[in-house]
C-alpha cells in the first residue's frame, strides 16, 4: 500500500475532505493529512511550524502533494493578507526544503499565482479592497492591455498591493530554483480567479517563460482543485487511462468560462494531461468526460446569472462515463440534473461534479473518475459516499438551497439548512436506494458561499451501480 501525504491549501471541506474521499476510491493508498485545527481557513492563517514538524515527522512516505502557499503564508486566503516579509516567508520555504531533501518520496507541488478580483468585497482579501477592489483590477487591466499606469487608487493602497504582489511572485521564482534543485517532482502555478488581462496574467508569462526549460513545471487555470488533479497524477500517470471529451454543446467549445483566461476546450485538455490521463478518441477511449458546457455565455448562480437549461435528451454514452457540469459557474444545471436521474441504468457511471468554477469541477471529477477507474480493487462503498456528497453539494445546496436562504443572515443555522435540504436530501435518498441515514450539514466558513455535508450510517442500494453494502 503507498503512503501519500497532502498538505492542503485550508480547511475547507473540497480542500480538506474531498482528497479523502478520492483516494478512498482505492484500496492501494493511504492518505496522511495534518490535524484540521493546523489548517487556516477564512480568517486565520495555518500553524506552518506544526505543519512542517508533522511532515518531518513522517516515515517512508511514497507521495507528498504540498499547498505551497499553506507553508509559506499559511493558507491561500493569507497569501493575500499577511503582511510577513519575504525574507521571513523564504525561510519558511527553505525549511521545507531540507524536510523533502530528507525524503524520498515523489514531490507534486502547487502554488497560486495572487488572483485579482472583480469586485469590492474584501471577504477574502485585504481590508481596502471594499474601497478599491474594481479600481485595482480595472488598473490591472490597463497596464497589461495598455501600459497605462494612471489610476484614482490612494498612491499608499497601490504601493501596498504592488509590494505584496511582488514579494508573491519573488516566492514563486524561488520555487522554480528549489525545482531545479530537484526539490520538485512537479511544479503547479496556478491562475486563481483569472481573466484575460491583468497582471497575474503577465506573472504567469514571465513564470513560463523562466521554467520552459524545466520538465513538469506547469502554469494552470485554476486553483482548489490542483491539489485534486496532482494526486490523480501521482495515483494515475502509469496507468495510461484515456479520456475521450463530449460536449453537449460542441459548436460553444472555444467559449472563455468566468473566472477563467483559456476556453472551455484548452481548460478541459488542460486538466486531463495535468492529471495523469490522456486525451482519445472514442473508439479508443476508456472512459467519455461528458462536459455539459454553455452555449453563449456561462452562467454565475451566485450572482443570479442563470445561462439557458438543458433541454435535450442526455445521451448516455455505451461505455464508463463521468460528467462536468460547467454550464453555471457554482451550481448543477437543474435541467440537465433531473434528466440525467431519470434515467435508472447508469451502471457505467463514474461520477458527477458541478462545483465553482471550470477548473473546480473539471479537475475533481477526472481525478475522482481516473482514481476509481484505474482502482485495481475500486471501492464501490466511498464511491457512492462521494455522488451523494456532490449530489447533496453541487446540486441540492449550490444551485438549490443556497439562493433560497442567504438573503436573510438568520438562515446562517444549522437548523434552516437541515430543514431546506429535506426535499433533495429525500429526492438523492430515494433514487440512491438509502434506506438507513444520518446526514447533517454544517456552515463550515460561517458565510452561505460553501457547506460541510457529513453523511453516516449509510445502507444504499444503488441501480445504477446495482450494489448492496452497509456502513
Amino acid at each position: 500500500m503507498k503512503k501519500i501525504a497532502l498538505i492542503p491549501i485550508d480547511n475547507r471541506p473540497v480542500c480538506y475532505q474531498l482528497p479523502q474521499q478520492i483516494v478512498s476510491l482505492s484500496d492501494e493508498y493511504k492518505l496522511f493529512l495534518p490535524d484540521r485545527e493546523l489548517m487556516g481557513g477564512l480568517v486565520k492563517s495555518a500553524d506552518c511550524d506544526s505543519v512542517l514538524n508533522w511532515l518531518d515527522s513522517l516515515k517512508e512516505i511514497d507521495i507528498i502533494v504540498i499547498s505551497l502557499d499553506t507553508i509559506a503564508y499559511g493558507g491561500l486566503i493569507p497569501s493575500r493578507r499577511t503582511n510577513d516579509s519575504f525574507e521571513v516567508i523564504k525561510n519558511k520555504v527553505l525549511k521545507l526544503a531540507d524536510i523533502l531533501q530528507k525524503n524520498n518520496a515523489k514531490v507534486f507541488a502547487f502554488s497560486s499565482i495572487m488572483r485579482i478580483s472583480n469586485n469590492n468585497n474584501n471577504e477574502e482579501e485585504k481590508e481596502y479592497w471594499k474601497d478599491y477592489g474594481k479600481k485595482i483590477f480595472e488598473y490591472s487591466v490597463n497596464l497589461h492591455k495598455t501600459g497605462c499606469k494612471n489610476s484614482n487608487i490612494p498612491q499608499n493602497i497601490l504601493d501596498d498591493y504592488l509590494e505584496t504582489r511582488k514579494r508573491n511572485f519573488q516566492i514563486n521564482k524561488l520555487y522554480i530554483d528549489l525545482k531545479k534543485q530537484g526539490i520538485f517532482d512537479t511544479l503547479v502555478f496556478s491562475k486563481d480567479d483569472c481573466s484575460q488581462y491583468g497582471l497575474n496574467v503577465m506573472e504567469a508569462h514571465e513564470l513560463e517563460q523562466l521554467s520552459k526549460n524545466i520538465k513538469n513545471v506547469y502554469i494552470k487555470t485554476g486553483a482548489d482543485e490542483i491539489p485534486l488533479v496532482l494526486l490523480s497524477r501521482a495515483l494515475n500517470s502509469n496507468k495510461h487511462i484515456k479520456i475521450h471529451p463530449v460536449y453537449t454543446n460542441p459548436d460553444s467549445i472555444n467559449k472563455i468560462s468566468k473566472y477563467e483566461d483559456i476556453s472551455v476546450e484548452e481548460s478541459v485538455k488542460s486538466q486531463i494531461e495535468l492529471s495523469g490521463g490522456i486525451i482519445a478518441d472514442k473508439d479508443n477511449a476508456d472512459l467519455i468526460l461528458l462536459v455539459n458546457n454553455f452555449k453563449h455565455q456561462q452562467g454565475e448562480l451566485v450572482m443570479d446569472i442563470h445561462e439557458p437549461l438543458y433541454k435535450k435528451d442526455i445521451n448516455i454514452p455505451d461505455k464508463p462515463y463521468f460528467i462536468a457540469d460547467i454550464l453555471n459557474a457554482n451550481g448543477s444545471d437543474n435541467s440537465f440534473i433531473n434528466t440525467l436521474l431519470k434515467n435508472d441504468n447508469l451502471k457505467e457511471f463514474y461520477g458527477y461534479s458541478a462545483w465553482n468554477t471550470t477548473g473546480n469541477t473539471l479537475g475533481s471529477a477526472i481525478a475522482s473518475a481516473l482514481t476509481y477507474y484505474g482502482a485495481k480493487i475500486p471501492n464501490k462503498h466511498a464511491f457512492c459516499m462521494l455522488q451523494l456528497t456532490r449530489f447533496l453539494d453541487d446540486w441540492a445546496y449550490q444551485a438549490n438551497v443556497r439562493g433560497h436562504i442567504r438573503n436573510n443572515p438568520e438562515n446562517l443555522s444549522q437548523t434552516v439548512l437541515k430543514a431546506k435540504m429535506d426535499h433533495y436530501e429525500k429526492f438523492l435518498l430515494k433514487k440512491f436506494g438509502v434506506t438507513d441515514y444520518q446526514i447533517n450539514y454544517s456552515f463550515p466558513w460561517k458565510r452561505f458561499f460553501e457547506i460541510e455535508i457529513s453523511i453516516q450510517k449509510v445502507y444504499f442500494k444503488i441501480p445504477f451501480i446495482d450494489i448492496l453494502f452497509y456502513e
